[in-house]
Parts: C-alpha cells; sequence; structure tokens
C-alpha cells in the first residue's frame, strides 16, 4: 500500500523513553497498545512504503513488514550480555537479502530512539575475507573507487573500528579512511525528531538509500568473489 506512511508520534518516542525506566514485563504488556499503534503499526507501513523504492536496488530484499524479518524485537536475548534490560529502547528496520546467516552482507537500516535517529549502510561485522577482497578492490583503481564514494557526501561517516596502525604506509587519507576498517558502516546521524512526525521521511530515506547505492552493488560484487573462492577451495 502505497502512501500508508503519515509519521511517528509523540506518544511513540514517550514509549520509549518510559521503557527505560519501566524495563519490565509487567510495564511493557500494560502499554503493549501504545506499542502496537505508535510504533510498530507505523513502521510496518515505513516499510511497505519503501519496499518498493528498495527492490529497484535489489530485487531479492526480504520487504515484508514483519518482525525478524524487516523490523526488531523488542525483545532483547540477554544470555550473553551483561546489560540484563529485557526490552530495546530503539526500533530498527532493515533491508537485507534474507539468509539464515546474514552478517556478513552489506545491510541497509534506518533506526530510532527517544531523541534521536539513524539510517545507512553498512556491516553487522565484515568477516576478514570480505575486508581483505574490499581492499583489494580499493588498490587496484583507487580512483575510481573514490569518484564512486562520493555519493555519501555531504551528510554520510564512515564509522567502525580502524586498525591502529595504518595497513599501508603513506597511503591518501582519503582511501585510508577505507582502507583501515576492520568492519564499516555508513551513517547519517540526527537529532531533530520533526521529520519522523511526517511522511516526508519515506522520501528522505529513499533518496539517500538510492545515492549510496553503487557502494553496495560494490560490496555485493565483492560477496560474489568471496563466494566463488570459498566454492574453489581458497
Amino acid at each position: 500500500m502505497m502512501g500508508a506512511f503519515t509519521g511517528f508520534t509523540q506518544a511513540g518516542l514517550t514509549f520509549l523513553q518510559e521503557l527505560r525506566q519501566n524495563n519490565d514485563k509487567e510495564w511493557f504488556e500494560e502499554h503493549r497498545d501504545i506499542y502496537q499503534q505508535h510504533l510498530l503499526e507505523p513502521m510496518r507501513k515505513l516499510v511497505e512504503d519503501l519496499s518498493q523504492d528498495m527492490v529497484v536496488i535489489d530485487d531479492l530484499f526480504e520487504v515484508r513488514p514483519a518482525i525478524g524479518k524487516t523490523i526488531s524485537r523488542m525483545h532483547r536475548d540477554t544470555r550473553f550480555s551483561n546489560d540484563k534490560l529485557i526490552y530495546r529502547c530503539n526500533l530498527w528496520l532493515t533491508f537485507k537479502r534474507s539468509r539464515k546467516n546474514w552478517t556478513d552482507a552489506p545491510t541497509y537500516f534506518f533506526e530510532f530512539g527517544q531523541d534521536w535517529w539513524r539510517y545507512g549502510l553498512g556491516y553487522y561485522s565484515a568477516s576478514k575475507t570480505t575486508m581483505d577482497l574490499f581492499r583489494q578492490q580499493l588498490l587496484h583503481k583507487p580512483e575510481e573507487f573514490l569518484q564512486m564514494a562520493k555519493c555519501i557526501e555531504p551528510n554520510f561517516t564512515i564509522e567502525g573500528d580502524s586498525y591502529k596502525r595504518p595497513l599501508v604506509k603513506e597511503q591518501d587519507p582519503a582511501l585510508a579512511a577505507w582502507y583501515n576498517k576492520k568492519s564499516f558502516a555508513l551513517i547519517s546521524s540526527h537529532m531533530d525528531m520533526e521529520p519522523l512526525f511526517s511522511k516526508a521521511l519515506v522520501g528522505i530515506l529513499s533518496k539517500d538509500f538510492h545515492r549510496i547505492a553503487p557502494l553496495y552493488h560494490m560490496l555485493m560484487k565483492i560477496e560474489g568473489m568471496k563466494k566463488n573462492q570459498l566454492a574453489l577451495g581458497e
């Protein structure tokens, strides 16, 4: 259904703020209707409105507007975490190819909390093989890559842990910003909450997701190269 998303609400953001202070099952169940109406339903509509544009980028994207498919779960798995809060105080959506283990594939995302929001493209945790192949591509055609990478300007930053020592001495700083990453994400971060309350959010996300699509396609090409390596037993 096109044009379904009309914005999130202050009631939804207030729910996230209060959830941080009342992070227990009893409080959540008492306020579940607010979560359903002011957070989950608008998120589903946002996924629906974005999905047609996203399959233009990759027709294998998972676009079903469902929890566990494109929409994050509120309940946290605390088994291996020092943080024992039961519920997340933020929500996100993702567009990625469906597969059981997607951690090593590039993913588009939009995420927000009570007083912030961000979106972009990145890895949950890229493997060493992926990043080695990425660096090979950078060295193979550095100028071509940097020209393409201008698509992140003006509002995306390259985030993620870097190696403490440069991998290549006296490398062009613009190239080194990418080359020295252990894994990375392109993120556009915001504190002005007004766009979240409007259907204009659909256009903002769609436009910028398409703008950085050349990088997505490059990374998917690398994923193909990696699969070929594994198939050949290299």
